[in-house]
């Protein structure tokens, strides 16, 4: 009778609406992200910076999984590749030198701090000389031979000029001369651009023509070589 009456109670139970209640989906989900959310859960991240470092290594290891793939001979043979690609790199930078600049800036020949006379120049010159700084006194005397046929009206005062347009242009007025200075600026872009360091004998080249250009007669115009005396 009481395993009856206990089945029937049960039964009473069910029909008055005591059905166990079940956690709908949606709702135990966003219980279980609002738990893991919690900062305790994370303190062991990486930040940002560490996740996109993970996921550039990531992306370049497939990259070289796929070059070794296609390569010949697998990842040895990347691996040769990669160490001729490096000395075909090396042998152009050794036979080409140090890059030069695209561009030069208005004041290629002068500073920008502003106009000085040829007589300034020299003195700045041979001060670099005094102290073997050969580089600097080669672009101070370069500074002076043009800045000296601007003086002398030789050359018209032009912002911007590079060594190489100056010693074409003075070697019209000056012909005898074309050479040394088409080597004169030659050095000079060699030591400004070039990368490279001047020695006293380069200094000294300079200077002597500095000299001789100063006592030089110019050709004038419709005047041949011959007619100069």
């Amino acid at each position: 009778m009481s395993g009856a009456g206990g089945i029937t109670g049960a039964q009473q139970g069910i029909a008055a609406g005591d059905i166990p209640v079940d956690t709908p989906r949606l709702p135990a989900r966003e219980a279980a992200e609002s738990e893991l959310s919690k900062p305790i859960y994370h303190e062991n991240d990486p930040n940002f910076l560490q996740r996109a470092l993970n996921q550039f290594w990531d992306w370049v290891a497939g990259v070289f999984d796929a070059a070794a793939g296609a390569a010949p001979g697998g990842p040895a043979g990347l691996a040769v590749l990669v160490v001729i690609v490096i000395g075909l790199a090396a042998a152009l930078w050794w036979r080409l030198g140090t890059p030069q600049r695209s561009t030069r800036s208005t004041d290629a020949l002068f500073d920008s701090t502003g106009p000085s006379s040829a007589a300034q120049h020299r003195t700045a010159a041979e001060a670099h000389a005094a102290a073997l700084r050969w580089t600097e006194a080669v672009q101070e005397r370069m500074r002076a031979i043009v800045r000296s046929l601007e003086e002398r009206a030789l050359l018209d005062p032009r912002p911007g000029r590079t060594a190489d347009e100056a010693a074409a242009e003075a070697g019209r007025a000056l012909p005898e001369h074309t050479a040394r200075l088409r080597a004169a600026a030659r050095s000079f872009d060699d030591v400004t651009y070039g990368g490279r360091t001047a020695d006293q004998s380069a200094y000294l080249s300079l200077r002597t023509l500095d000299l001789e250009l100063d006592e030089a007669k110019p050709l004038l115009p419709g005047t041949s070589r011959g007619a100069t005396g």
